[in-house]
């Protein structure tokens, strides 16, 4: 059995250039492939392999104290679904390229709602205090086509960069409500909150662990079909299960 990781953590880093070659040294150890981002605010990994090679990355990297906070889904596959281990330095781990979307220049992390209260919500109509509730996906169509949560407010965007002009002709429509942004595993929904909220929106939240922490801790309550990934396993039902699961990358 195959086991696949989706890591992220904004963690401010002198030296990228040094992490991203520790950490081929321990993907490569641990007989792993995928893709792993290193930049000045932080790490991103995709990586698969076998379990005990995970295991031994993590351990790895919690043993840091940069890397103790690091926020983990794994999931289990028969196939590894990447063809080679690429690692790369990068500006941004996603890029976003807006300056009020820097978490590591932020006082605070925006707040975050966990995935057992966003079902009570979901299931209530509303929030604890009695407000709309409004799912704001922030991933691009292709994502959305296989599947997001009922009702949610999607947008016609192809890259993460292009959300704050989409969103634009609904901000005044999200006044009244309580925002929930989501995206697969958090990276992006982190980003996307911190800027609403510097930019007038101070009534967003976001979607702590995700999509995939969702799945994990709840299971697919309120959700319509499959979460995409980014690699040839293409999409994750609520139970974790891939789309696709008998060939691997080429």
């Amino acid at each position: 059995m195959i086991d696949n990781l989706a890591a992220y953590h904004f963690v401010a880093l002198e030296d990228p250039a040094a992490v991203a070659g520790w950490l081929r040294t321990g993907a490569e150890a641990g007989g792993l492939r995928g893709t792993v981002l290193v930049a000045p605010e932080g790490i991103n990994l995709f990586l698969a392999g076998p379990v005990a090679g995970v295991d031994a990355l993590l351990a790895s990297l919690r043993a840091d104290a940069r890397f103790a906070d690091l926020q983990v889904k794994r999931s289990r596959s028969s196939v590894v679904p990447f063809a080679r281990l690429k690692v790369k330095l990068k500006p941004e781990i996603i890029s976003f390229r807006k300056a009020d979307a820097m978490p590591l220049a932020a006082p605070a992390r925006a707040p975050g709602v966990a995935p057992t209260d966003l079902a009570r919500w979901i299931a209530q109509g509303h929030d604890d205090g009695g407000r709309r509730l409004v799912l704001l996906d922030t991933r691009n169509r292709e994502e959305v086509g296989y599947g997001t949560f009922e009702g949610a407010l999607t947008l016609p965007i192809d890259n993460f960069t292009e959300l704050p002009d989409a969103l634009a002709s609904h901000r005044s429509t999200l006044r009244d409500a309580t925002v929930v942004s989501f995206c697969t595993g958090g990276i992006r929904c982190e980003k996307a909150a911190l800027w609403m909220r510097a930019d007038g929106m101070d009534n967003v939240l976001q979607l702590d662990g995700g999509i995939l922490g969702y799945f994990e801790q709840v299971g697919g309550f309120g959700y319509e079909g499959r979460c995409f990934v980014f690699d040839a396993r293409v999409a994750l039902d609520p139970d974790l299960r891939p789309l696709h699961d008998d060939v691997e990358a080429a």
